[in-house]
């Protein structure tokens, strides 16, 4: 063990004399290293942060849910959108009669949303969600309330005039959120509502999802009284008890909303299903196919970086072929030498990671003042990070620590 520490601190000495005596070429050379590392280091974080961000918003959404609608959500170029434009749009009826015929479901709720304007005394603001809810909603759709209450099941019996508010909206219409609660507003078509809820602030979402920031709540009914059900992208949202696979609770549906639409065994569905779960997977895939774009850009960039190592070591072998046959003729075996100089270029490779990993760290704090995504470095990425620095250390190090290895003393210690 003693031997083998020996061997370290001499190493790491030796790496250090490096860099000092030849600033610019070692620092040049660990370039291409430092680039790699930044490189897989900054997509593997930046994924991460983003794939965390993206499935949080998607199982926000509702997990292992399905979403009832005429449209198909898979979009693109090549959406057939007229093939779904003609189909009805579900309704609060076919809700209730799919809590009947759907024993896989544990919560089944009714949707239907729109954007419009609140006011307040002389204050207006435009372009808020309006969201008219079922009771069930709050199963699938958790809502953290920070000051007030939640719908209580008497505002759905009677339709009450009550909504829950987004945090920004009363932040912007009170000056203080806190304020909003017990406030009469103005919906559209001169409606009035009091404010019983304020929605805990939840920030931006990168797949839209329901943005609670920037709407209100209210049930469904009293929804209904001033906006017209059908024009209202209406949807059912049906989450499957635990123990239920996706795919019975989908067989289940198919087989009720057909049996509901008293649609014949040729006539194809008018309806759709969207598995919330499956947008996860194909989320995943996305985020997997970017990881292997950075890991092209990255291992080209170590490939550079282990040739500029490489060249380091070749230079550094011929300054001190007589050290090495010193160190040979006083007994040093082979098995020394060789792992000196492998330790040294590891460590010269770990220098340009830890340049690397600096770049990223600067990365992350920008990207956090300039957009407000927070990028967060995994421990098992840094990990990685250095399990990398180590093998192109190895790998850029280990034909020049073979000829020091293999060199005859006297040959060396006569060499200039």
């Amino acid at each position: 063990m003693r031997r083998v520490l020996e061997i370290l601190g001499s190493s790491l000495n030796l790496t250090w004399q490096e860099f000092k005596s030849h600033k610019i070429r070692t620092l040049l050379s660990l370039t291409g290293v430092a680039f790699g590392i930044f490189c897989i280091i900054s997509v593997l974080a930046t994924v991460d942060s983003l794939e965390y961000q993206v499935q949080k918003d998607i199982k926000a959404l509702g997990t292992n849910t399905v979403y009832i609608d005429k449209w198909v959500y898979t979009g693109g170029p090549d959406y057939p959108w007229w093939r779904y434009v003609k189909r009805p749009s579900p309704t609060y009826e076919e809700m209730q009669l799919v809590k009947q015929k759907v024993p896989a479901a544990a919560n089944v709720a009714f949707n239907i949303s729109n954007n419009s304007y609140v006011g307040y005394e002389n204050d207006v603001i435009n372009s808020i969600n309006y969201y008219g809810i079922s009771d069930e909603f709050i199963h699938i759709q958790p809502v953290d309330i920070e000051l007030g209450r939640y719908l209580q099941p008497a505002d759905y019996d009677f339709a009450a005039n009550v909504v829950v508010m987004g945090y920004t909206i009363a932040e912007t219409l009170f000056g203080k959120a806190e304020k909003a609660v017990g406030k009469n507003v103005v919906l559209k078509s001169g409606k009035r509502a009091l404010v019983v809820g304020l929605i805990k602030k939840q920030g931006k979402s990168f797949v839209g999802g329901w943005e609670y920031d920037n709407s209100i709540l209210m049930p469904v009914g009293f929804m209904k009284e001033f906006m017209r059900e059908k024009n209202c992208n209406p949807i059912i949202m049906v989450q499957g008890k635990d123990a239920v696979p996706m795919e019975q609770l989908r067989d289940e549906l198919t087989g009720a909303m057909r049996s509901i639409r008293k649609l014949k065994p040729t006539q194809e569905d008018d309806f759709a299903l969207n598995d919330i779960d499956a947008f996860s997977s194909f989320a995943s895939e996305i985020f997997g196919g970017i990881n292997m774009g950075g890991w092209f850009i990255a291992i080209l960039s170590l490939v550079v970086g282990m040739f500029g190592v490489a060249n380091i070591m070749f230079v550094t072998v011929r300054e001190r072929t007589s050290q090495i046959g010193l160190k040979k003729a006083i007994g040093a075996k082979r098995s020394v030498i060789l792992t000196e100089f492998l330790l040294e270029s590891a460590f010269l490779c770990i220098m340009g990671g830890l340049l690397g990993l600096s770049l990223v760290f600067i990365l992350t704090l920008a990207s956090n003042a300039i957009f407000g995504f927070a990028v967060f470095i995994a421990p098992r990425i840094l990990i990685l990070a250095i399990t990398i620095c180590i093998i192109v250390g190895v790998m850029a190090g280990i034909i020049p620590a073979s000829i020091a290895a293999k060199m005859d003393p006297v040959v060396a210690i006569r060499s200039k």
